[in-house]
Formats: structure tokens, C-alpha cells, sequence
């Protein structure tokens, strides 16, 4: 049995998140659709083999660009699919009594610095997804007040994937805080409504479900299931193995989770084996820093796709 833990790191990052995103960052509003940022260069055709690789980088510390550095040693394909930058914020307005996409100084810097900071992995094939995550000001994706105002954040978001030429959206609903600021608590329309608009907004661009908090489980009202509308879903404890409650194929679940240089490799390698024996298409890692991390790499790339992991600065 695997132990059920959240990363010290992770609650760590988030702690400076919070505070970063008072003093610092800046507002996407709901203005007019931003213009779209220019399209990065074709990639390379990749030939593996395998399960979908999400790595999660904790921006606050570490650069988007490490997801880049990792190759399989036979054939030279990216070990990484899809790169997660950790986190925008649902933060909320008090003055208009509405939420609003925020990003601190750190995401804002790979945001601004998108030609230096995603358009070089969008170039080897990478896709780059923004999570965003609640930030203990009683906002959240399941506790909007009307189809309007999440209509309206959805716009925000998908402007934000527009004007940057991101891949997509990856929702976390942890750390809202519901209630707080005299927030409602979380309603039954919520989230359906929200992703509903924001496939709407974006129908060729990714939408992920971190499998955790009221979110996760409201995923069905007044005869509207948006569970299809989620591209990937994938489970929330690290070194664990549980598969996400969404009624998606196998393809688009991650029931394994590790935290890189904090699950041992023998329990990321048995994750990993399992994946492929039970047929999930998804593998979920997160923390990757600028370290040197073939070794824990390997672990999942040898049970996924046959190869060693090599790392190149």
C-alpha cells in the first residue's frame, strides 16, 4: 500500500504564492480577446511509444525550460509530453465581489518571457498548460455566483492561452478557501458552467482535471455531464496510486502520481509498470527541478517506454 501524502514542497511553494500574489503580479481581466501569440515552429515528429509524461514545475523556484532537458536514450524522443507551469491563482476582488485570474511574479515572468520560456519546448513538442490553483481568498471554480461570472473567468483564462500561446488550462481546486471575503460555498453549477465556456472558448486546446477539491466532484448538472470536456484527469497523491473519479477513458487517466526526488524510485518504477499493465495512457510527475533527476526519471521511462532517461543541461 502506498502512502497518501502531499508534497512539503508543494505546500511550501504554495505558502509563497500567496504571499507573492499580494504584492506582486497582475490581473488578466475580461476585456476584449487578446490577440493571439505568434504560432511556434513545427516539431520534430516523435516515434515513442507509451503513456502521455505531465510534469508539473513549481515556477516560484524552478525554470519551465528543465522539462526540456530530458531525452530517451534510445531514440532521442522527449521523455516529457506535457509541461504544467504551477500556478496562476483564482484570486478575488472584494470592491466588485467577483474572482479574477492572477499570476504572481513568477508566472508573470514565464508568461512575459514566453519566447525564452515555452516556445522553446513548444519547439521540441512539449505542450505547455497553465494551472491554476485557489489562493485562500474564498474564490474557487465551484463557488461562482452566476453562469455569467464563470462564463466571465473562463473567458479570462482562455484569453490568457490565447494572448500566450499556450496549450491550455489545468484546473486545481485546493487552497480556495471557501467562504472567505463572504464567498458562497461550493454550488452544484459551478464548474460545470465554467467548463463548459471554456471548451467553448477553446475546442482545440487542452483542459486537465487535478482530481482534487469540490471541483472535481460537481462535474454533472441539470442534465450536463462535462467529464468528455476534460482532455486528461489525474490523481492529486503523490506516491500513490488512485484512479480519478471522471468518467474518461484510460488514455486520459493518470492513476499514478509521483513527486520526482520524493517518491523512491522502486515505488515510481512499480507505479509506472503499473500504468502500463493496466492500460492507462497518462503518467503524472511533479516537483521536476533544475537538478540532475535521470536517475528518478529512469525509473517511470524504463516501465513506460523502454529506455533510460538522459539528461542534457
Amino acid at each position: 500500500m502506498f502512502t497518501l501524502v502531499r508534497s512539503r514542497a508543494r505546500t511550501a511553494a504554495l505558502a509563497l504564492s500567496a504571499v507573492a500574489a499580494l504584492a506582486f503580479g497582475t490581473t488578466a481581466t475580461a476585456g476584449a480577446a487578446a490577440a493571439p501569440a505568434p504560432a511556434p515552429a513545427p516539431a520534430p515528429a516523435s516515434a515513442k511509444q507509451g503513456p502521455t509524461s505531465v510534469a508539473y514545475v513549481e515556477v516560484n523556484n524552478n525554470s519551465m525550460l528543465n522539462v526540456g532537458k530530458y531525452t530517451l536514450a534510445n531514440g532521442g524522443d522527449n521523455v516529457f509530453d506535457v509541461a504544467v507551469i504551477f500556478a496562476a491563482n483564482i484570486n478575488y476582488d472584494t470592491g466588485k465581489k467577483e474572482a479574477y485570474l492572477h499570476f504572481n511574479e513568477n508566472v508573470q515572468r514565464v508568461l512575459d518571457n514566453a519566447d525564452t520560456q515555452i516556445r522553446p519546448l513548444q519547439e521540441k513538442g512539449i505542450k505547455v498548460v497553465l494551472s491554476v490553483l485557489g489562493n485562500h481568498q474564498g474564490a474557487g471554480f465551484a463557488n461562482f455566483p452566476s453562469q455569467q461570472a464563470a462564463s466571465g473567468f473562463a473567458k479570462q483564462m482562455s484569453d490568457t492561452v490565447t494572448k500566450y500561446g499556450l496549450d491550455g488550462i489545468d484546473f486545481d481546486d485546493e487552497y480556495a478557501e471557501y467562504g472567505n471575503n463572504g464567498t458562497g460555498q461550493p454550488n452544484a453549477s459551478s464548474f460545470v458552467h465554467l467548463v463548459t465556456a471554456l471548451r467553448a472558448n477553446m475546442p482545440d486546446k487542452i483542459i486537465s482535471l487535478y482530481n482534487i477539491g469540490p471541483a472535481a466532484s460537481r462535474l454533472s448538472y441539470g442534465g450536463v455531464d462535462v467529464s468528455s470536456k476534460f482532455d486528461y484527469a489525474w490523481n492529486p497523491y503523490y506516491g500513490s496510486w488512485q484512479v480519478p473519479g471522471i468518467a474518461l477513458p484510460k488514455s486520459k487517466l493518470s492513476p499514478a502520481a509521483v513527486e520526482i526526488g520524493g517518491t523512491s524510485q522502486s515505488t515510481v518504477a512499480d507505479l509506472a509498470r503499473r500504468t502500463v499493465s493496466e492500460g492507462y495512457g497518462v503518467f503524472l510527475t511533479y516537483n521536476l527541478d533544475g537538478s540532475d533527476r535521470s536517475a528518478d526519471v529512469s525509473a517511470f521511462t524504463r516501465e513506460l517506454y523502454g529506455s533510460d532517461a538522459v539528461y542534457k543541461p
